[in-house]
């Protein structure tokens, strides 16, 4: 059966994954909470744009979503305005969005008492991994939800992989987030390093990369450093959402995080000082006045 996807939430990411889907022959409607950049995306890519979120659910046996936070899904699918009550028995949402695991499995009991089945899918992969259709994608839900949704996350994604019940998408993905921000670091300190040192880090990054030291965040990341460029692959803010729920969770899991808490409050100081709207890779900016001050 040919899926009618609606898709919530055209930010950084879910842009990337509604042209894909598209472009991939998949049939998608799109709303937005800011209308005119659906407005917009409908008319660039000629996709059809809903007027509400109640409308989109109607007409949708899958409905996706990529949004911000736990509440904003919840509000997505059950506030005054909220998707569930329209939605057919039998359809299938697909969360995209980093929330909760303890969220993620109230909202999958909800949806299972309406007959809606469910299945919790963050993604990693950046903006880049977004708009070329190569994100990885870690899923949480039953075996036929799961295979079912597999169909429309095939043209999203390259490496899909099933974790288990609802909630264990998310748990992967806050054990992603704790690799790349350690992972960051480890970046940023090479940086600082080899600079200070003398080293022209352009063939640094060539010459280890490749080696046990390589990385996406080395690859990705650590030329965007030396370029100066600091728009986001994954902004700030909304890294700093995630490590907030990485450190909520493992304070409920009893499970020590030294090295993320530091990071979170090394990225907390670049939000106070305005640049939560930055990449992620900006963490080298909370550390550089540490190193010019050791100088002097």
């Amino acid at each position: 059966m040919a899926e009618t996807v609606g898709f919530i939430g055209l930010g950084i990411m879910g842009i990337g994954m509604v042209k894909n889907l598209a472009s991939k022959g998949q049939s998608v409607r799109i709303f937005n909470r800011t209308a005119a950049k659906a407005e917009e995306l409908a008319a660039s890519i000629g996709v059809e744009k809903a007027g509400s979120i109640p409308e989109l659910a109607a007409e949708s046996s899958v409905l996706m979503l990529c949004v911000t936070n736990s509440i904003d899904v919840e509000e997505c699918l059950f506030g005054p305005e909220g998707a569930a009550a329209k939605l057919a028995k039998g359809s299938l949402v697909i969360d995209t969005s980093t929330i909760s695991p303890k969220v993620t499995e109230s909202i999958a009991a909800r949806l299972a008492a309406m007959g809606i089945g469910f299945v919790d899918a963050p993604v990693s992969g950046g903006s880049e991994g977004a708009a070329l259709g190569t994100l990885a994608i870690m899923a949480g839900g039953t075996d036929a939800d799961f295979e079912r949704a597999k169909q429309v996350l095939e043209k999203i994604g390259t490496r899909i992989t099933h974790m288990g019940g609802a909630g264990k998408g998310q748990v992967t993905k806050l054990v992603n987030q704790i690799l790349v921000v350690v992972n960051m670091l480890a970046v940023s300190e090479a940086m600082m390093f080899g600079e200070a040192a003398g080293l022209d880090m352009r063939k640094a990054v060539a010459a280890v990369e490749s080696g046990a030291a390589g990385s996406w965040m080395l690859s990705k990341r650590a030329p965007q450093i030396l370029d100066d460029y600091w728009l986001p692959g994954f902004m700030i803010d909304l890294q700093q959402k995630d490590l907030d729920l990485v450190l909520e969770y493992s304070r409920e899991i009893g499970v020590p995080l030294l090295a993320t808490s530091m990071i979170s409050q090394l990225y907390g100081r670049l939000q106070k000082d305005g640049k939560g709207r930055l990449g992620n890779h900006s963490l080298i900016q909370a550390l550089q006045p540490l190193s010019a001050a050791s100088k002097g």
